[in-house]
C-alpha cells in the first residue's frame, strides 16, 4: 500500500523525506514534486528500480530516463568531456529549468535505457526534491505519468495514473506550472536546444550566444 505525506506540515515532511529516503534505498519508486511537475522517481544505480520506473509509465528503454542531482557538484563524478560552456549554463540555471544531455563517466555502473553514453541531467528548483537528492544521490526521475498522459500538476494526478506502483508520495501542492524543463545537448562543441520549455532560446543565449537549435 502506498503511503502519502504532506510536506507543508513539518512533522509529515521530515517523517515523509525519511520514508522516501528508505524506500529508494530498497530499490522503490517514489513521487515527489519539481519545479516544473511531478516525477516519478528511483535509485539511478539500481537498473532493477529503473527498469520498475520505466514499467510504471509504461515507457520503452527507448526513452530512458532522466537523472536529477541534488548539487552541481555531483556532475564530477557522473558526466565527462563536460565544456566550460556548459558550466556556464549550470552557474546561470541550476537549480532550476534546465536539463543537460551530456556524455556520462564510462565507468558509471548504470542502466538508465538506450542511451548510446550520454545522461539527460538536472538540478530542480524545489526543497523537497533537493533534500531526498542530497540524502539519497543520484536519481532516475520522469514525469510521474502513464506516456501518452498529460504530466501531473499536483501529487492526486500522479497518484490516480500510478497507484500502488509507488511506495511513497511526498505532496509538495500543485506545481508552479506545467511547463518541462529546458533540453540542451551539451556533448559537442556547440550547445544545441533539444526542447525549448520554461527557458527560451534567447535566455540561453545570453549566456551561451552560439546556441544552435535542433532542427
Amino acid at each position: 500500500m502506498a503511503r502519502r505525506y504532506d510536506c507543508s506540515d513539518a512533522t509529515d515532511r521530515t517523517t515523509g523525506l525519511r520514508e522516501a529516503a528508505a524506500a529508494v534505498r530498497r530499490g522503490e519508486l517514489v513521487v515527489l514534486p519539481t519545479d516544473t511537475v511531478y516525477g516519478i522517481g528511483a535509485d539511478a544505480f539500481n537498473s532493477e528500480a529503473v527498469g520498475d520506473l520505466l514499467e510504471a509509465k509504461g515507457r520503452g528503454r527507448n526513452m530512458p530516463s532522466p537523472v536529477l542531482v541534488g548539487s552541481p557538484n555531483t556532475l564530477h563524478g557522473l558526466v565527462t568531456d563536460f565544456s566550460e560552456q556548459a558550466w556556464e549554463l549550470v552557474d546561470a540555471f541550476w537549480p532550476g529549468a534546465l536539463t543537460l544531455v551530456a556524455r556520462h563517466q564510462p565507468s558509471l555502473q548504470w542502466d538508465l535505457g538506450e542511451t548510446r553514453g550520454t545522461v539527460a541531467v538536472r538540478m530542480p528548483l524545489h526543497p523537497v526534491a533537493i533534500e531526498l537528492l542530497n540524502e539519497v544521490g543520484p536519481m532516475a526521475v520522469s514525469s510521474a505519468n502513464l506516456t501518452g498522459h498529460p504530466s501531473p500538476q499536483d501529487c492526486d494526478a500522479a497518484q490516480e495514473m500510478l497507484g500502488d506502483a509507488v511506495s511513497v508520495y511526498l505532496d509538495g501542492g500543485p506545481t508552479p506550472a506545467a511547463v518541462p524543463s529546458s533540453i540542451v545537448d551539451v556533448t559537442g562543441k556547440v550547445p544545441v536546444l533539444l526542447r525549448a520549455g520554461a527557458l527560451t532560446a534567447e535566455q540561453l543565449r545570453e549566456v551561451v550566444p552560439g546556441l544552435e537549435e535542433a532542427s
